[in-house]
């Protein structure tokens, strides 16, 4: 599976960067870092829906994503319409990269969002060392103890955790979990085709004070609308933001509108 060979992959890749940046030191600066913290939980409780914009360089499913505008004017459209900020840093497959992070975090004071394959703690305290606000929580890759523990951690560093999840039963051990935030990836990791029916279905089963987050294959105005009526909280937006001329335009009018 398409999955199995990133998380392969994450794995040599934290191999290499451990033999420059040790744990042991990556966890000292954490536990130092003074930065200031932006609340993603809070910017995904608001009236209405919320928008998650996201810095997507690549997907394997689709490949390199061609970009209507430069890095600066995206930063500009995303702090003027969108509530928080996604930025890939997984490397292989997505193009993404911690330096690609630590730009975008420079630019704006929404909170952001570190996606990647965290498998390890060893990520964890690299998030916070660069300023990220939340970490990703893929449950598909995570066994009961690590998923538990990865969210335990990432509550300590003072990290939201988005918890993702594409079935009923990882559905069922986020809750279990207690998680906060829930996103429902309509994408299925396993071979990266993408059904919304996937949020359609799962919504019914998440309580009500949760933070629902829909994520992937939200690219038309009816897909807003459908999953509006779901009662969505937030969508996660990638390609369809990256591929925008105008992605601030676009995120306003699915706010505002798409009912």
């Amino acid at each position: 599976m398409i999955l199995d060979v990133i998380v392969e992959d994450k794995k040599r890749r934290l191999n290499e960067q451990k033999r420059t940046l040790g744990e042991t030191e990556i966890r000292r600066m954490a536990e130092q870092y003074q930065g200031e913290r932006h609340s993603f939980l809070e910017a995904l409780c608001k009236e209405g829906i919320s928008i998650i914009g996201e810095f997507k360089k690549a997907s394997p499913s689709l490949g390199e994503i061609k970009s209507k505008i430069n890095f600066l004017e995206r930063m500009e459209e995303y702090n003027g319409a969108v509530d928080a900020i996604s930025c890939l840093t997984e490397e292989d497959h997505f193009h993404g990269s911690v330096a690609y992070f630590t730009e975008v975090r420079k630019g704006s004071s929404l909170p952001v969002l570190r996606k990647d394959f965290m498998i390890e703690p060893y990520q964890f305290y690299e998030a916070k060392v660069i300023g990220a606000d939340a970490v990703l929580l893929i449950a598909a890759i995570l066994d009961d103890v690590m998923l538990r523990d990865f969210y335990q951690l990432s509550s300590e560093l003072g990290l939201d955790a988005l918890v993702e999840v594409h079935d009923e039963r990882d559905l069922e051990r986020a809750l279990k979990l207690g998680a906060e935030i829930i996103g429902i990836n309509n994408r299925d990791l396993r071979d990266f085709s993408i059904h919304l029916e996937t949020t359609v279905r799962l919504r019914k089963l998440v309580p009500k004070e949760k933070v629902l987050v829909a994520e992937s294959g939200i690219r038309t105005d009816a897909d807003v609308a459908l999953l509006k009526r779901c009662g969505v909280d937030a969508f996660l937006i990638g390609r369809a933001l990256m591929e925008a001329e105008h992605p601030g335009l676009l995120a306003k009018r699915w706010k505002e509108g798409a009912a």
